[in-house]
């Protein structure tokens, strides 16, 4: 059977969070690296998710290779598609969500879609239209300070107005409780009035089910990956989808382990505190990187000492206030990307050289540069290890074990709990 869900995704840990949501709930789901060629075989799965590296990079970029990525998965044959991004809807006023949405509505010929990037069981909520981390509005919470897209702006009907020149509606949180009938109703009212988008309020997972099956039968659904919580119900109960045990099962991998992290988010550096605690840990110095030293050569010699006797960290994250710094004399495009190249090459000495075959990545741009430079064409997916951070397993081989860690995700334990979680 074909595919019932094919899913595009800005980011690599963002597609392995909506992966692990489908998962959950009983859907046999893969995750593509990039966009397929186009001789490669359909996996047997019920949804597939391929992941870009297209978050920050320029809009027309991001917009070619999201709809090469729905050509691919319509070409699978996928009766539904997801567009996924961050909980955060991380973004910059020019992009990217707005004009990745928009292309893939034409190309689907679809009138309507949702945007909602709730994930409560994380700390997203969205009440009236503003999206909450925790108890903080978004433009109050450390996203205000994210390196590369920095959120300063809480309503997200005005941020995603600004990304697009269609029209930009809500459904509040009364129509939400009201039920999925009355969320259709709504959407077909904001639709009459001339709006293509409707931001969806959401406070519980119990109102993720509901908006599920609301938008269960459209084209195309965008959001975080809360909001797929209800997905997998919704096609059962349409015949789509047949009950289905062990959709998280992957096979055992067995090697040598290390930690790598270049997230600045606050979830990040505290587990890094948590970890230095007891653990070892070695510190990249972009400034050094920048000048030409040997730092990722250090950095292997570091975790050389240690491999045998069990797992090191190797990491570039930083307060705020460093980062900004550091930014300012590198530039904050070359800041990000110097930390990101020292972080592949470390990962794929380790593999090719060391006999390292579990990883776990804390980032969303450095899981993109450290996935990309092993050469990971797809991963199997399996059971969660935190909120939203499943493990995974490579479909190359050497088969590889890696926890890919969106930065704002997980407890202070999570990189212990991620190396204690790996088959």
């Amino acid at each position: 059977m074909a595919p019932i869900l094919g899913c595009v995704a800005d980011d690599f840990t963002g597609a392995t969070d909506l992966a692990n949501m489908l998962v959950r709930g009983g859907m046999r789901t893969v995750q593509l690296i990039g966009v397929p060629d186009a001789g490669r075989p359909v996996p047997d799965v019920d949804a597939i998710v391929v992941a870009l590296k297209s978050r920050t990079i320029a809009p027309a970029d991001a917009v070619a290779q999201s709809v090469a990525a729905l050509d691919w998965l319509k070409a699978a044959g996928c009766a539904r598609f997801f567009f996924k991004y961050c909980s955060t809807f991380d973004s910059t006023d020019r992009g990217n969500i707005g004009p990745v949405a928009d292309a893939l509505l034409d190309r689907l010929d679809s009138d309507r879609t949702i945007a909602c990037p709730a994930f409560p069981e994380t700390g997203r909520t969205i009440f009236k239209g503003h999206l909450f981390v925790g108890d903080q509005l978004l433009s109050d919470s450390p996203m205000r300070h994210h390196p590369l897209t920095p959120m300063t702006e809480s309503n997200l009907v005005a941020v995603l107005g600004r990304q697009t020149a269609r029209g930009v509606g809500l459904i509040q949180f009364r129509a939400v409780a009201a039920g999925a009938e009355a969320i259709r109703a709504q959407l077909d009212g904001l639709v009459s009035n001339g709006d293509t988008y409707a931001i969806v309020d959401a406070v519980t997972d119990d109102q993720l089910h509901v908006i599920g099956e609301a938008v269960a039968d459209l084209p195309l659904i965008t959001g975080g990956s809360g909001v797929a919580l209800g997905l997998p119900a919704a096609y059962r109960a349409r015949g789509m989808l047949s009950p289905s045990a062990g959709a998280d099962a992957v096979p055992a991998v067995s090697g040598k382990a290390a930690v790598l992290a270049g997230s600045c988010s606050a979830a990040t550096l505290g587990q890094i505190a948590e970890w230095r605690k007891t653990r070892p840990s070695y510190n990249i110095d972009p400034l050094r990187l920048a000048n030409g030293e040997d730092v990722a050569g250090e950095a292997l010699a570091f975790l050389r000492q240690h491999l045998e006797a069990g797992p090191a960290l190797v990491y570039a994250s930083a307060p705020p206030e460093t980062v900004k710094a550091i930014q300012a004399k590198l530039g904050r495009e070359e800041a990000g990307a110097i930390v990101e190249r020292a972080m592949a090459h470390i990962a794929t000495t380790l593999v090719a050289e060391d006999g390292v075959r579990r990883l776990v990545v804390a980032g969303g741009e450095t899981s993109g540069a450290v996935v990309s430079a092993l050469g990971v064409t797809g991963l199997r997916i399996g059971a969660q290890i935190d909120p939203g951070v499943p493990g995974t397993v490579t479909l190359d081989t050497p088969t590889i074990a890696l926890a890919l860690k969106s930065g704002n995700f997980g407890g202070v334990d999570f990189f212990e709990k991620a190396l204690a979680a790996m088959p």
